[in-house]
C-alpha cells in the first residue's frame, strides 16, 4: 500500500511533467474571471478599448475573440465592450497578449541612461526583472535611493531587481578568495537583510565570474536564507554549464533546500559540445524529482546557441584574485601566462573552461575592445584576430584584457559572444513546463552606441514566436506566451501581473502572428524586429504602430520584503 507522501510525490511528477502547469493565478478561475464583468456598459467611459482581438490570457489558455477595456492603469473588462474608449484600438486580426516579461534583464544601469528603453518594447518586453550584474546596483543603503531615482526620472517599462550577494561579499571581503569569517558573515546577512527591506526580490550569483566564484556553497545557503525570510528567491548563473552542469543544478536545488527559498536557474544551457543532446534531458529530470520533493525550482533562457559575456571570464579563476588591477600584473608575467595556456587546455580547480566550452578560440568573437586600439578587431574570432596579428591566440586574449580600459565595479571590459550550445537543446529546455524566457541583455540605445550586441537584446521574445511556434511548432502560441507573462509573473511573485483579467495592472503586447519576426543577427545584430503593433505599459500606450511615443508610465516593482509604504511608486 502506498503511503500519502508516495502518492504525493506521484502527483507531483504528473504536475512537473505536463506542459500546461496549472498556476496559481490559474487557479483562480481563467473563465470565471475573463466573463466576470459582462454586464452591460453601454454607458461606460473607458481611457482604452482594444476591439476585436484574439485575446490570449497569458494563463495558457486557448485564445478568445473579445474586446479589452482599460481604465486608470487597470483592466476594467473581457469580453464584450459596449462603452467607448477615448482612445480606440482596432485590434482585427492581431493577438493582445500581456505584456511579455524578461525573467533575466540586465538594465539595472542603462534604464537610469536611457528611461525610454526602446530596445526592450520593440521586442514586446514591459517588464524587465535583473539582478545578476554586481556592479549595475548600488549597496544596500542606498537601493532605496536608486529606485526613487529611477522612478522619478521616468522609465518606459517596468523595472525590478533581485540583490548579488557578490556585491556583499566585495563590501566585506573585497576581491580576496577566502571565505569570511563568522563576524563578516554575520555582516553580510545583515546587508542582505537590508537590500531585502529596500525592495529587492531575492539574491543572485554569477558563480562562474570571480570574485563570484570563490564563494561556497555553505556561504550562499546562509545568506540565502535571510533572502527568503523576506518571501525573495534565490537565482543563479551557475558554477558550471558546461560538463560540469549536472553537479551545478545539483548545488543550486542543495542552496534552495537548505536556504529555504525558490531557486531560478539563469540562462539555462549546456556549453560543452560533447555533451550535447545528452546533458540537457538529465537537467530536467534533476528538476522535475527536485520539484516533487517540494522545492520551487525553476529556469529561464534565451533561445540563441552563443552566448555573451567579458573576455577575461577565458582566464582562470585564481588569476583575479585580488580584482583587475591584480590580474592585470599576472597578465605581463611571461612564466604565468604560460602557466594560464596550459590550465585553458587542462582545466584549473574552480573555474569553469569557457574555452573549451566554445571547442577553441574559434568560437569566441570579440565585440568589445574597451580600446581604441583593438576596436578594428571587433566582429572577429580570436583564432582569426592571431592569424591577422601573428600571435597565439591565448596571448591575444590576455592583452586585450590586460589593455582594457577601465575594470571592476561598472566599469568597462572587453567583450565576446561566445558560441557553445546546440539548437536541439535550445528545443528541449524550451519545452520543460517550468521555464520562462529572458535576454540577459540591458536596454540598448542606438543614439549613443555603436558597439556590436548580441542579437538576443534585440530579437529574443518575438524569436520565440517566429521560430519556434510559427516556423517549428516546438510550443503552442498559448505555451509559448505562459512562459514570456503568467508564468515569470508567478516566479517573481508580480502581483496582479502577467494575466489579461479584471483589475489587473494593463501591460499588454498587441502583436501580428503572420509578420512576427526577429531581424538580429551575429552578423547584424542591432536591429528591431517586425510585427509588435502595440505596447501599453500600465494601461498607457508607449509603442504605437511599432513607433515610440515618448511615455514613461513604468513603475519600480519592489519585492515582498519591502518595508517602506511606496504604493504611489508601485510597490507590488
Amino acid at each position: 500500500m502506498r503511503t500519502w507522501k508516495a502518492v504525493l510525490a506521484i502527483a507531483m511528477v504528473t504536475l512537473t511533467s505536463t506542459t500546461c502547469v496549472p498556476t496559481r493565478a490559474q487557479q483562480n478561475g481563467s473563465a470565471q474571471n475573463i466573463q466576470a464583468s459582462a454586464a452591460s456598459d453601454e454607458h461606460e467611459n473607458y481611457d482604452i478599448v482594444i476591439r476585436n482581438g484574439r485575446v490570449l490570457d497569458g494563463s495558457g489558455s486557448p485564445w478568445i475573440l473579445a474586446d479589452v477595456a482599460i481604465s486608470k492603469g487597470h483592466f476594467a473588462k473581457i469580453g464584450r465592450v459596449l462603452g467607448k474608449g477615448k482612445r480606440e484600438i482596432d485590434a482585427t486580426g492581431l493577438y493582445v497578449s500581456p505584456g511579455w516579461i524578461d525573467a533575466m534583464d540586465q538594465s539595472g544601469e542603462s534604464l537610469l541612461k536611457d528611461g525610454l528603453a526602446e530596445s526592450k518594447l520593440q521586442e514586446g518586453v514591459t517588464t524587465g526583472i535583473a539582478g545578476e550584474d554586481w556592479a549595475s546596483t548600488p549597496l544596500p543603503d542606498k537601493l532605496g535611493a536608486h529606485f526613487a531615482q529611477m522612478q522619478s526620472q521616468g522609465i518606459s517599462i517596468n523595472f525590478g531587481t533581485l540583490f548579488s550577494e557578490t556585491k556583499i561579499r566585495i563590501a566585506v571581503l573585497g576581491y580576496e578568495d577566502r571565505k569570511p569569517t563568522l563576524a563578516e558573515l554575520e555582516t553580510m546577512k545583515g546587508m542582505m537583510a537590508q537590500a531585502m527591506r529596500a525592495g529587492a526580490m531575492g539574491m543572485t550569483t554569477a558563480l562562474i565570474y570571480p570574485p563570484s566564484s570563490y564563494a561556497s556553497t555553505e556561504e550562499l545557503i546562509e545568506v540565502g536564507k535571510v533572502a527568503g525570510s523576506y518571501g525573495g528567491m534565490y537565482a543563479s548563473h551557475m558554477r558550471g554549464e558546461g560538463k560540469d552542469v549536472l553537479e551545478a543544478v545539483r548545488e543550486l536545488i542543495e542552496i534552495s533546500d537548505k536556504g529555504h527559498l525558490p531557486a531560478e536557474i539563469y540562462h539555462l544551457k549546456v556549453a560543452y559540445p560533447p555533451a550535447w543532446g545528452k546533458l540537457m534531458p538529465e537537467v530536467g529530470k534533476m528538476v522535475a524529482d527536485a520539484r516533487a520533493r517540494g522545492l520551487e525550482i525553476t529556469g529561464d533562457l534565451y533561445v540563441y546557441t552563443a552566448g555573451g559575456t567579458s573576455l577575461d571570464a577565458t582566464i582562470p579563476s585564481w588569476a583575479h584574485d585580488g580584482g583587475d588591477e591584480a590580474l592585470k600584473k599576472r597578465l605581463h608575467d611571461p612564466a604565468i601566462r604560460e602557466r594560464l595556456k596550459r590550465e585553458q587546455v587542462s582545466g584549473s580547480p574552480g573555474w569553469w573552461n569557457i574555452v573549451e566550452a566554445c571547442g577553441g578560440w574559434n568560437g569566441i568573437v570579440l565585440t568589445g575592445a574597451a580600446n581604441p586600439a583593438y576596436a578594428k578587431y571587433e566582429g572577429k574570432t580570436i583564432a582569426e584576430i592571431g592569424k591577422e596579428m601573428g600571435k597565439d591566440p591565448a596571448d591575444v586574449a590576455f592583452d586585450i584584457v590586460e589593455q582594457a580600459e577601465g575594470g571592476n565595479e561598472g566599469t568597462s571590459k572587453a567583450s565576446m559572444i561566445v558560441h557553445m550550445m546546440d539548437e536541439q537543446d535550445v528545443k528541449t529546455a524550451l519545452k520543460f513546463p517550468w521555464t520562462s524566457i529572458g535576454s540577459d541583455s540591458g536596454t540598448v540605445d542606438l543614439k549613443k552606441t555603436d558597439e556590436i550586441q548580441h542579437p538576443r537584446a534585440f530579437g529574443n521574445f518575438p524569436r520565440v514566436i517566429a521560430r519556434y511556434v510559427r516556423d517549428e511548432h516546438v510550443l503552442t502560441l498559448e505555451e509559448a506566451v505562459r512562459k514570456m507573462t503568467g508564468w515569470p509573473a508567478e516566479q517573481y511573485r508580480l502581483a496582479g501581473r502577467g494575466l489579461i483579467r479584471q483589475n489587473q495592472w494593463a501591460d499588454v503586447t498587441i502583436f501580428n502572428y503572420e509578420k512576427i519576426q526577429d531581424k538580429a543577427t551575429f552578423e547584424h545584430p542591432n536591429t528591431f524586429p517586425d510585427g509588435i503593433e502595440y505596447v501599453l505599459v500600465n494601461g498607457e500606450v508607449v509603442m504605437d504602430h511599432g513607433k515610440h511615443t515618448g511615455a514613461k508610465p513604468g513603475l519600480v516593482l519592489y519585492g515582498q520584503g519591502h518595508t517602506t509604504n511606496a504604493t504611489a511608486s508601485g510597490a507590488q
